[in-house]
């Protein structure tokens, strides 16, 4: 049942025990439960004593017996033009407040954000907190992407204190109030004697010093001191190009707090499970897949980026940070990373049967499993574009970004093109692109129209991977014919498709279908994918569907349809 206090929990108890017991429950932590405690309120959790509701400083609580009812100023409330000399801020390490922001402003300095709550009339206090890369790495490699975060508060609730929280709220106070934070504290002493304390005045006969002694001593501490210096000279000579080039590093474990969930593997440890990377996998623009066993003996695909150029990295942070927000069945999954020098590689689960490219090449794929990987990446694109937190595109769905495990599951990977967009800003084309990403052949015609950049990109490239898997063909191999001149003109996969659709009436299915199948297809299967992979590659952007709805489709048609008939066609 849903419990008093927000939490869904499910009880249980012994046939022979009258006592109901907790066996489950949604939220492990009370405190992320919205409106625990009331406005201008932040919510604590002791294992012990449980849950706990404190007033913010300079707020009191409005009902003794009832701390979720919120807590009130002490003081009068700061005039609305927000004087710079009648309020300031005081700083709240790890406190969060859920919700309620006037918008997020990305890119603003802690000096911007604070005359930004300034400047607005209902800021009640703003949180600050830097995103992937941090500003180290911003200067250094001179990135696009944002490295910060700005949120004015217009209300403060749903708050929350933890030492997991990585966020910082500068509530905004009178500046009459005596209020201060916690890094202005500091430790005063009494001085209770006025008696001043001077040394006794005595002469001491100074004894016969050993000069020749002396001399030992002074020539034993300077080559002391000559020693020392050497060896803190030759020490920063071996590791000043370390700690340089190891400096992203650093700024990957200080400022990504959302990656500290995987684990940092050094290069040493990924070169030895690798065999010294003898045994690749695969090849791509980006970088090399080797096969690895790690010490724990599970078998591991390491990725090794080519570059960490400004390209490059930007690639390498954009797939860690991503991928370390989503957890799908369908999307590939990562297990731990390395930054290390001038070294990015990425540690991902192992897929036996290699992507999707190698399977339609080798001839391995019946009619049932290509069916059933279509629905596989289909689910998890719906999930990237609809279900996770943020809106996720692609950007570079293709066969060889499509993995398959044991049982010919698909696993949608390679994140490096893809981008993060806010779904509060209740569209998709906010966000701009600084260059063309995907592969020839499954690109949408938005990338070189100039028109804004939806999720209806990666619904156009799903399209094409589709059509690929019923003709397998791939979509530069379409059939070509000479010119007048003797140039060869290439005609593309969804051209052939489309004039076998029109030219050749109710048979056009037979003529696509791969081959290789020798005829022995679901032909209702055939007909509703082949048609809707037809969709998804309309020139319309509006006139092709949402992947939830093309799952919708496919699982209809697999769950309800009549019984698989198995039709074979003559080899003609």
């Amino acid at each position: 049942p849903l419990d008093f206090d927000g939490n869904l929990r499910l009880y249980s108890r012994k046939e022979d025990n009258t006592t109901w017991v907790v066996s489950w429950q949604a939220l492990s932590q009370p405190c992320r439960i919205h409106g625990a405690c009331g406005p201008n309120s932040v919510c604590n959790y002791d294992p012990v004593s449980g849950r706990r509701c404190s007033c913010l400083p300079g707020y009191q609580e409005k009902n003794a017996n009832d701390l979720s009812s919120g807590c009130e100023s002490k003081f009068n409330n700061i005039s609305s033009d927000n004087d710079t000399y009648q309020t300031r801020f005081i700083r709240l390490s790890h406190v969060e407040f859920y919700g309620y922001d006037h918008r997020v402003y990305y890119g603003y300095t802690l000096d911007m954000c604070r005359n930004l709550c300034l400047s607005l009339s209902d800021c009640k206090g703003f949180q600050y907190r830097y995103l992937e890369g941090g500003l180290s790495l911003m200067k250094e490699f001179k990135l696009t992407a944002y490295f910060s975060a700005c949120y004015p508060k217009v209300l403060l609730l749903n708050g929350r204190r933890s030492p997991n929280v990585d966020t910082t709220l500068y509530l905004k106070v009178s500046k009459n109030s005596l209020l201060s934070n916690e890094e202005e504290f500091s430790e005063f002493g009494l001085n209770c004697s006025d008696e001043i304390l001077r040394p006794l005045e005595r002469a001491y006969p100074k004894s016969s010093q050993n000069e020749q002694l002396q001399l030992i001593l002074l020539f034993a501490i300077a080559l002391g001191a000559v020693e020392i210096t050497g060896i803190f000279l030759v020490w920063c000579f071996m590791f000043s190009s370390s700690q340089n080039s190891n400096e992203a590093s650093q700024g990957y474990h200080h400022h990504h707090p959302e990656i500290t969930g995987f684990r940092r593997f050094t290069y040493s440890e990924l070169k030895k499970a690798t065999g010294n990377f003898s045994v690749e996998i695969g090849r791509g623009a980006r970088g090399t897949v080797y096969k690895a066993t790690l010490p724990d003996n599970r078998i591991a695909a390491i990725k090794r980026l080519n570059s960490i150029a400004n390209q490059g990295e930007a690639e390498f942070l954009a797939e860690v940070s991503i991928i370390g927000k989503l957890n799908h069945m369908n999307l590939i999954e990562m297990w731990g990373y390395c930054a290390e020098r001038n070294h990015r590689l990425l540690v991902y689960e192992y897929m036996e049967h290699g992507s999707l490219a190698e399977s339609l090449s080798s001839r391995l794929l019946d009619w049932p499993k290509r069916f059933q990987i279509a629905l596989g990446i289909a689910r998890g694109l719906a999930y990237l574009h609809e279900e996770s937190l943020e809106c996720v595109l692609h950007c570079d769905v293709k066969p060889q970004n499509i993995l398959l495990d044991s049982n010919y599951q698909p696993k949608v990977s390679d994140f490096g093109l893809s981008k993060m967009l806010n779904r509060s800003s209740g569209h998709l084309s906010d966000s701009s692109f600084s260059r063309i990403r995907g592969t020839r052949g499954y690109m949408a015609p938005e990338w070189v129209s100039n028109l804004p950049i939806t999720s209806k990109v990666d619904v156009y490239s799903y399209g094409i991977v589709v059509l690929e898997i019923i003709t397998g063909k791939s979509p530069a191999n379409g059939e070509s014919s000479s010119s007048g001149e003797g140039k060869e003109l290439q005609r593309g996969l969804v051209t052939w498709v489309t004039e076998n659709k029109k030219n050749e009436g109710e048979s056009w299915m037979k003529k696509i279908i791969d081959p290789t199948l020798k005829g022995e297809y679901n032909k209702g299967e055939m007909e509703i994918i082949a048609k809707l992979a037809m969709q998804c590659v309309k020139e319309d952007r509006n006139a092709r569907p949402a992947m939830s709805k093309v799952v919708e489709i496919l699982l209809h048609r697999s769950q309800y349809s009549s019984p698989v008939k198995i039709d074979r066609l003559s080899s003609e």
